[in-house]
């Protein structure tokens, strides 16, 4: 019997690769966009897929999308590490979700997976591995979209509570072939072109694109109500993660380590000049403050019940590498 999908932030970076996963199953896919959206992303599969127009701000929208759906891929969200948008990650992020789980209660739909993120788990302060019942700790570092990604975490207990069958997966620092936007892929893009003269003093846990979107198709079968998954592979510090990419795509290593509060000094001085685009788009206070910290975490769970396959970081960064390069998009 095949089911009525329907997938929010259908044209992002996991969307869009989850997405060309479920048109080729025997599913009925619908993709929630806006007017505006730009669908390059999906080009090759819009003639397996339903348009449905709306938006997770819009109530009434999610309503219209919603009637006949059996089941629901959430994984619309605002990804941006500063404070210069506070308001609309509230309004995305959990106002957002919050309409997706009480428009899917009140449409009866069967199962909700909802993507979240790793922040909504915590930073692993003393390099300890987290995992899926570690104690949210970001107040420390103020950063809304991680206490975004936390809030909407809490709306969708609420809406297990209300008697919803929803599944939460977090993935983790995600690279791979299709990052359009350059999220992750920013920094490839970046030690590519050596913008990047120095590292951050943390570390992160790095997880291949497809992997996750497998993960979150096995999570709408086999995860269990209410809990969580993360959705990670190898926890490597920013130096070796610069080494990787300096070796893959042959650029020069990145030599200097950068302490945060040297970070606040440099920033404020680079600040005084007028071409800034010397520097990469990285080097924002907000973001080198997470890359501070070490965010490191146990996907174990997900690879017992989930079947998560672990690889080497550096098989998705070549994996991301080698689709910019035949692009032509490194430039």
């Amino acid at each position: 019997m095949n089911k009525k999908i329907l997938v929010t932030g259908a044209t992002g970076f996991i969307g869009s690769v989850l997405v060309r996963k479920l048109a080729y199953t025997n599913d009925d896919v619908a993709i929630l966009v806006r007017k505006s959206s730009d669908l390059t992303s999906l080009s090759d599969v819009l003639d397996r897929v339903r348009l449905v127009y709306g938006d997770i701000t819009d109530r009434a929208s999610l309503d219209n999308a919603l009637q006949g759906i059996d089941l629901v891929y959430h994984s619309a969200g605002l990804t941006y590490m500063g404070d210069k948008k506070n308001e609309l990650l509230y309004k995305i992020n959990v106002e957002g979700t919050r309409n997706v789980m009480q428009a899917s209660l009140a449409a009866g739909v069967k199962r909700v997976v909802h993507v979240s993120s790793i922040t909504a788990v915590g930073i692993a302060f003393d390099k300890k591995p987290l995992n899926e019942s570690s104690e949210w700790n970001f107040t420390s570092i103020n950063l809304e979209y991680a206490r975004t990604k936390h809030l909407s975490e809490i709306e969708v207990a609420d809406a297990v509570k209300k008697g919803l069958d929803c599944v939460i997966v977090n993935p983790a620092f995600v690279f791979g072939a299709g990052d359009i936007n350059f999220n992750a892929g920013r920094i490839i893009k970046d030690i590519y072109n050596r913008k990047l003269p120095f590292y951050p003093l943390g570390g992160v846990c790095v997880v291949d694109v497809e992997n996750v979107a497998d993960t979150i198709m096995t999570a709408m079968e086999k995860g269990k109500t209410g809990e969580r998954y993360i959705i990670g592979g190898e926890n490597v510090s920013y130096k070796q993660l610069a080494d990787t990419i300096s070796r893959i795509t042959g650029a020069p290593k990145v030599r200097f380590p950068l302490p945060f509060w040297m970070a606040k000094i440099l920033r404020s001085i680079l600040d005084l000049y007028k071409n800034k685009n010397r520097v990469s788009k990285l080097f924002n206070l907000s973001m080198f403050r997470v890359a501070s910290e070490f965010l490191y975490y146990d996907s174990s769970k997900a690879r017992r019940e989930l079947n998560l396959r672990s690889e080497p970081h550096a098989k998705s960064i070549q994996n991301a590498y080698e689709w910019y390069r035949d692009r032509n998009m490194l430039h």
